[in-house]
Parts: C-alpha cells; sequence; structure tokens
C-alpha cells in the first residue's frame, strides 16, 4: 500500500486534488471514498487504473498518475499486453509501458534497423538496451555494442581530468545505468572483459564490421552525416541495429545537419528500417519533466512563428 498510495500519501493527494468536493482517506488496506455518486464512481474508475497499472509494472509515478487522473487513458490502456521484455536486478517485469514503448519493441522484432526518435524521458534508450540484453540472454546475438558521439552539452572535454577514457565516461553513464539496472554488476564487469558488452564512443566504431551483434547508438541526434552514414555502413550479418535520439537537443555546431534527421528523411521508406516516434505521453521520468518539455517546444514554436 505504501508503494501503491505513494510517499505521505502523495498519489492519492494527486487524484483528491482532481476533486476537491470529495473525500478520500486510507484505512489500512483500504480506501473509503465520500462524496457524491458519479464522483465516487470517478474516483474509483481512477484507482482501479492505478491498480491494473501497479500490479502489471509493479510501480506508480506522478505522470502516471496525473495521466489517469487526467483521461490521458491510453498509458493505461490494456491493449500493452504482458510481454515481459526481461527481468531486472531486484526482480520485477522490465515491460513497455506505453503504447509508443509497445510500437518500438514490436518495430526491433521486425526490423533489421529501427530509429526511434523522442523526448528526454520517453524510455527509447532503455528500452533498446533491454532489447539488446534479451537477444543476448536468448543467444541471437553474440555480443552488445553500445556507442554515443562523444559531443560536448556546453562543456570541453579538454577540460575534463584523467585519460581520454575518463574523459568519455560521463557521456557513456546513461547506457550504464541502464545495464546495471538489468545485469549485476559483478557479471557486468566479467561481460565487458571478455567483451561481450561493448560501450565506446562513437569514433572506435570506423572501419569494423559488426556481425552478430545488437548495436545501439544513443544520442544520435548529435552525429553528423558523415558519421551517420559510417555507422550504419557497420552492420554486418546477424546483426541488429537501434538508433536512438531526441531532435530538440542538438549540441552540434549551429552550421552543421544533425545527422539523425538525414537518415530518418532518407531511409523511413526503405524496407527493413523502420521509425517510430514517442512523444512526451511517453514520458515515464519525474512528473515535471512532461511539463519542461512542453514548456521548451512552445516556447520555440513561438520563437519561430515570431
Amino acid at each position: 500500500m505504501v508503494d501503491f498510495l505513494g510517499v505521505e500519501n502523495e498519489y492519492i493527494k494527486e487524484v483528491a486534488m482532481a476533486f476537491p468536493k470529495s473525500k478520500i482517506v486510507s484505512r489500512g488496506n483500504e480506501i473509503l471514498i465520500k462524496g457524491s455518486a458519479s464522483e465516487i464512481l470517478q474516483i474509483n474508475d481512477i484507482l482501479q487504473s492505478m491498480a491494473q497499472h501497479y500490479h502489471k509494472y509493479g510501480s506508480l509515478s506522478h505522470q502516471l498518475v496525473q495521466s489517469v487522473v487526467n483521461r490521458e487513458t491510453e498509458v493505461f490502456k490494456d491493449d500493452m499486453g504482458d510481454e515481459t521484455l526481461i527481468y531486472a536486478n531486484k526482480g520485477f517485469a522490465i515491460k513497455p509501458r506505453t503504447p509508443n514503448q509497445k510500437k518500438l519493441v514490436e518495430a526491433i522484432q521486425q526490423n533489421d534497423l529501427v530509429f526511434a526518435v523522442g523526448p528526454a524521458g520517453s524510455g527509447k534508450t532503455f528500452v533498446a538496451v533491454a532489447m539488446a540484453v534479451r537477444a543476448l540472454k536468448n543467444k541471437e546475438v553474440q555480443k552488445i555494442i553500445i556507442t554515443r558521439p562523444a559531443v560536448e552539452a556546453g562543456e570541453n572535454l579538454g577540460f575534463l581530468p584523467g585519460d581520454l577514457k575518463e574523459k568519455i565516461h560521463p557521456y557513456l553513464r546513461p547506457i550504464y545505468d541502464a545495464l546495471e539496472e538489468m545485469i549485476s554488476a559483478e557479471k557486468l564487469r566479467v561481460l565487458q572483459e571478455n567483451n561481450t558488452i561493448e560501450i565506446a564512443p562513437l569514433a572506435y566504431m570506423r572501419g569494423r564490421t559488426l556481425n552478430k551483434a545488437f548495436v545501439l547508438l544513443d544520442e544520435a541526434q548529435n552525429t553528423t552525416s558523415m558519421q551517420m552514414k559510417m555507422f550504419l555502413t557497420r552492420m554486418g550479418t546477424h546483426s541488429k541495429m537501434v538508433v536512438t535520439g531526441d531532435q530538440s537537443q542538438v549540441d552540434l555546431p549551429r552550421n552543421q545537419k544533425s545527422g539523425l534527421a538525414q537518415a530518418v528523411d532518407l531511409l523511413s521508406k526503405v524496407k527493413g528500417i523502420g521509425t517510430v516516434v514517442l512523444s512526451t505521453k511517453d514520458v515515464v521520468r519525474h512528473r515535471l519533466v512532461k511539463n519542461i518539455i512542453n514548456a521548451y517546444d512552445k516556447y520555440s514554436i513561438d520563437n519561430d512563428k515570431g
């Protein structure tokens, strides 16, 4: 009940704020609703949707609770299926949590190359990493290769301490965060030592042919056109590639076009290549992340009009 109600009943308070004329009280393992018949039915439907989601995924979040309160019920629809990608270290099932995340899973299953484009927190990288780990566990591939362009976001790599490996490690940290939820630290270390899992900057991909591998290019919006072409042409036999990126967070010089945008445009109709676009409705981080993204998008649109 603590997980379901949230810290200090924060999730139930979120529901209560939408129905100020009614009263929601938690007592032990029961939730009592006092109010008009119509509001009681609405609140009951919301709580049932929350319970359904909690039993399926083992957790709730502010964003998810807000979505069901605001009748954005696509997040909670039962058309998500019960497919478990893998089980996390703590034993809970990792599954697609939104319709677009489910589309991404299906696209990866059906295509050898997939572009996943969407805002921060929409789960594109996490789902791709989960699919990579599953493919490795099922022996569909022999190794996982994850890469990112080492492009500074307003900072200079030269000012960071340490050798090249130490300098690029912060750029690859989000990948490690995802992997560490799915593979124990000790096993991950062993898999990296024997090169079954390889995490490296994009420049290290040049000249290679990647056979029998699940290859993920993350933060692809920061690739140039030539870098993207170089990466895509590394694909070998019995391999899958997933390219993820957020086109609203390009850190390239202003006069340089993103290789991701160009590749999606050029290759969208090529057979065997899938493209999945995620949105703020897929954001499963803190509830404010969705509002922040929408605010910046609105600012960008207003400036373009001006």
